[in-house]
């Protein structure tokens, strides 16, 4: 059996802990190593994982021992922090969004490329047992073929439970580009890639208040979108209408359903790991009916962030592309661009990227997460 990928952590925010909590519970890898901006964020980090050493973000680069830098960084850095360990000859596992602008995301793509090293990137809730239970249910077509999709995301925002809330409602920030990569992800994981989107947009507040945590009670400025519509047409013909927003709370709509020939696919919420997939088939007075998981692979942790670090060292080790590959990363960040642009413009957005269509896990899918 090969050695255990050695990975260094950059980023030691709110997302990092259920990272290293399902890290340390993987076979094929062992992170050695942790870094941030703030140095107490890091020496915490270390400590509470028991990991060998914390130190500046250099120095982690720097490392000869470092084979996969996990960037857990704010939007905002993930480009330049993906970009310098590229060209160090780390191979990259980038939390969400790829970058927040599509010349940095082809900047990524090209350094890794001329690097030969693996850029992979999150969310990896796609890898999760309720995603990859819907995927395997339209594989074997027996809800006939995908005509459209509707997807909402409408939530109150991040300033109930982020401790620096300000950032969420930036330019690189807002309901699409934060929470739309679980939403565009798994449609493309489902539907295949998109070639063309309409979009419109706005900013429902001017002014936001942080709820709780050290900054309790500071207002700030929102200058990006908080209400995102967009219509996206798939390379399949497929169609789908996707909806986010911070800003609206109480809203009952569905997270996410594929509309079929032969009834309708009722998939978890994207930005969880588990559970329920539902069925309602094109029948008289047929009833909503819950399909059983076929995977167990995360039935042990509510929060599996991590999964896709594993599932990519998988990949470095046998030699094959990841299921989150950067390819896919892009296109996802291409739709959403493309969605912004469309409300700016007034046009129509043909997505000029393209990706391949991640297959399903295997129902053994040597993925491990903490229990």
């Amino acid at each position: 059996m090969k050695s255990p990928v050695k990975v260094g952590v950059i980023g030691c925010g709110t997302v990092s802990e259920p990272y290293l909590k399902n890290m340390a519970a993987s076979s094929v890898l062992e992170v050695v190593a942790c870094a941030d901006e703030v140095p107490e964020r890091a020496r915490a980090r270390a400590q509470e994982f028991g990991l060998p050493r914390a130190c500046s973000v250099d120095d982690l680069l720097l490392d000869p021992e470092v084979e996969l830098v996990v960037n857990l960084t704010i939007p905002n850095a993930h480009a330049a922090i993906s970009l310098a360990a590229l060209e160090a000859g780390k191979h990259v596992y980038t939390e969400k969004p790829l970058a927040t602008s599509l010349e940095d995301g082809r900047r990524l793509l090209s350094a890794a490329a001329t690097a030969g090293r693996t850029l992979a990137g999150a969310p990896d809730t796609v890898l999760g047992a309720g995603i990859q239970t819907s995927l395997l249910l339209l594989e074997e077509r027996g809800l006939g073929e995908p005509l459209a999709a509707s997807a909402f995301m409408l939530n109150r925002g991040p300033e109930n439970w982020h401790p620096n809330p300000a950032f969420f409602y930036q330019p690189g920030g807002g309901p699409l580009l934060d929470v739309g990569p679980y939403y565009v992800t798994t449609l493309v994981y489902l539907l295949g890639p998109v070639r063309r989107v309409t979009g419109q947009a706005r900013i429902l507040y001017s002014e936001r208040r942080a709820d709780r945590g050290p900054r309790k009670g500071e207002v700030f400025k929102v200058t990006t979108p908080t209400f995102v519509a967009g219509l996206l047409e798939f390379e399949s013909g497929a169609q789908a209408t996707l909806v986010t927003s911070y800003g609206i709370w109480g809203a009952d709509l569905p997270n996410l359903q594929l509309y079929c020939t032969q009834g309708i696919l009722g998939v978890p919420d994207p930005n969880t790991f588990a559970g329920p997939v539902r069925v309602r088939r094109n029948e008289e007075e047929a009833a909503w009916q819950e399909v059983p998981l076929r995977y167990s692979h995360t039935d042990s942790c509510r929060n599996c962030r991590g999964l896709g670090v594993s599932e990519t060292v998988l990949a470095i080790r046998e030699d094959r592309a990841p299921r989150l590959s950067g390819e896919l990363a892009y296109h996802v960040l291409d739709v959403m661009e493309s969605i912004l642009e469309s409300s700016s413009t007034g046009r129509h957005i043909e997505v000029e990227s393209t990706c391949r269509r991640p297959p399903p896990l295997p129902l053994e899918t040597g993925l491990e997460v903490a229990t």
